[in-house]
């Protein structure tokens, strides 16, 4: 693999806080502080490029000057119509250099921004007032909100099942909503020691990926409480962003050290091209697996993974809070009268009320 860039795209004068590219891959939308929306045509990369960036450097389609500085853009998927996040919710057209219509519902910033894949006209956003936002273009004012007791730093919905999204929270959780019911999370996904920052779905829609604070990727089934898989470096510091591949293949992540880094999505696959023979023993490998996988034994080496010693002592730490809580809990249910104290399940307790 080639370590070059093919092209470069200044223009921004501020930090770039949103990107997000079409449907088709040909335009490229970004979006910063500096109060701007760009739009740029995405070049084809070829073998005969030239090595020097600065040759390859691209300009603007166009430029729209707005009054507020943004914090987030996405895309919609079949469509020219593309949203951006900041004092408000705006929704732009390609061809327009005014918003064709504003959201806004309370008086925090937006700070994610997302499409539903299998609804062009839902979109759901978060706020730094803990919110969480879902908006139907054909109507005037937003549809629903949810608000959280820690604020929800990204939002993914899942390609395969649209009316279901996840929210990457503060608290170091992840939050699956049914949009029918958002007075309740549908699952619980835990591992996380910090704040999660970014997460996204894989095109199958069986499993997510997130990047944390805490320095770790980790993916999740889209029902599972617990991760599947965790990765870490030594040198890998805070990560901001985290993307799963087109085809599901690999994981991409952005981190506060300046460094990209690409993973396979199963470690244990092997890349390359595969003999029959060795396709079908690895689908035989992975049929023993998921037969005996209930088995404790079995279980035990399938969930094991080395974790860096700082993480290992903050999740123990987690627990014993976890725990020292439920006795609490527990003896002040004892000590009171029958029914005085109802205890919440965590699928509730992290929600606030909904608002519609």
């Amino acid at each position: 693999m080639k370590r070059r860039t093919v092209c470069q795209f200044p223009g921004h004068q501020g930090p770039v806080r949103g990107l997000t590219a079409s449907t088709d891959g040909g335009i490229l939308v970004s979006c910063g502080t500096d109060c701007t929306v760009r739009l740029w045509n995405v070049p084809i990369a070829s073998i005969v490029d030239s090595d020097d960036s600065s040759e390859n450097s691209a300009k603007p389609l166009a430029v729209y000057v707005w009054k507020n500085a943004f914090w987030a853009v996405d895309h919609q998927c079949d469509g020219d119509l593309f949203a951006t996040g900041g004092a408000q919710v705006d929704i732009w057209n390609h061809n327009r250099s005014q918003p064709m219509n504003s959201f806004e519902w309370g008086t925090d910033t937006s700070i994610s921004v997302r499409f539903n894949p299998g609804e062009p006209n839902i979109l759901a956003s978060s706020s730094s007032d803990r919110s969480i936002t879902i908006y139907d273009l054909r109507m005037s004012s937003p549809a629903r909100k949810v608000i959280m007791r820690t604020k929800t730093n990204s939002i993914a919905w899942n390609p395969m099942e649209p009316i279901n999204f996840t929210a990457a929270n503060e608290d170091g959780n992840c939050y699956s909503y049914d949009t029918r019911k958002l007075d309740e999370a549908k699952c619980v996904h835990r591992g996380h020691v910090s704040a999660v920052m970014d997460i996204d779905y894989s095109p199958t829609g069986r499993e997510f990926v997130t990047g944390s604070y805490d320095r770790t990727i980790r993916i999740f089934q889209y029902n599972g409480g617990h991760s599947r898989e965790i990765y870490h470096t030594k040198r890998m510091q805070r990560i901001f962003c985290a993307l799963f591949s087109c085809d599901g293949s690999y994981i991409i992540s952005g981190s506060d050290d300046t460094n990209l880094r690409l993973w396979k999505a199963k470690a244990s696959e092997q890349l390359g091209v595969l003999l029959p023979r060795e396709k079908k023993k690895h689908e035989y490998n992975e049929a023993l697996k998921n037969r005996y996988k209930y088995l404790h034994e079995v279980k035990r080496i399938l969930r094991h993974r080395h974790l860096p010693k700082p993480i290992f002592k903050a999740w123990n730490l987690i627990q014993t809070m976890g725990e020292a809580e439920r006795r609490k809990q527990a003896r002040r249910k004892a000590h009171s009268a029958p029914g005085s104290i109802v205890t919440e399940r965590i699928r509730k307790r992290r929600i606030i009320k909904e608002v519609e």
